[in-house]
């Protein structure tokens, strides 16, 4: 029985992937064409404002964007997590694809690991720890 809720699960993950790709390839098309922006709708990090230093997630936003931009290095700079996230999405959808396409002859679609997501708290905690670290000690804005 779990290992049907698990395929299930998989699959509605794989369709909401797709769907996320989609929208977000209508989104940057519009926004070539027609100029629109999300940008003057962002709020200020409320962590930030607050305590003055980072949250886990200031960096994210500008990250997406330059990743988007096709400025890999930069979104890493920004934020590490939003390329690892990156590339857990393309790696799923694609192994899955396969998977599905040659109806399971080929058994590669990525399934959930705990791991991933422990990684996944590592790099944001390690992130947190490094910008608050360098702009506590040496003062040095990482994210103007």
């Amino acid at each position: 029985m779990e290992n049907r809720n698990a395929e299930n699960e998989r699959k509605t993950l794989y369709c909401l992937g797709w769907l996320l790709l989609l929208l977000g390839s209508a989104y940057l098309a519009a926004s070539k064409i027609w100029g629109i922006s999300v940008s003057p709708f962002l709020l200020p990090c409320v962590f930030h404002t607050v305590t003055g230093f980072y949250c886990p997630g200031c960096g994210g936003t500008r990250a997406v964007r330059l990743l988007l931009e096709g400025h890999i290095l930069e979104s890493l700079y920004y934020h590490p997590f939003v390329l690892y996230g990156a590339v857990l999405y393309v790696w799923f959808l694609f192994s899955n694809t396969v998977e599905y396409v040659s109806r399971g002859r080929f058994r590669i679609g990525m399934r959930y690991r705990k791991r991933w997501v422990v990684l996944a708290v590592l790099i944001l905690a390690v992130n947190f720890i490094i910008k608050n670290g360098v702009l506590l000690f040496w003062h040095y804005p990482m994210i103007p």
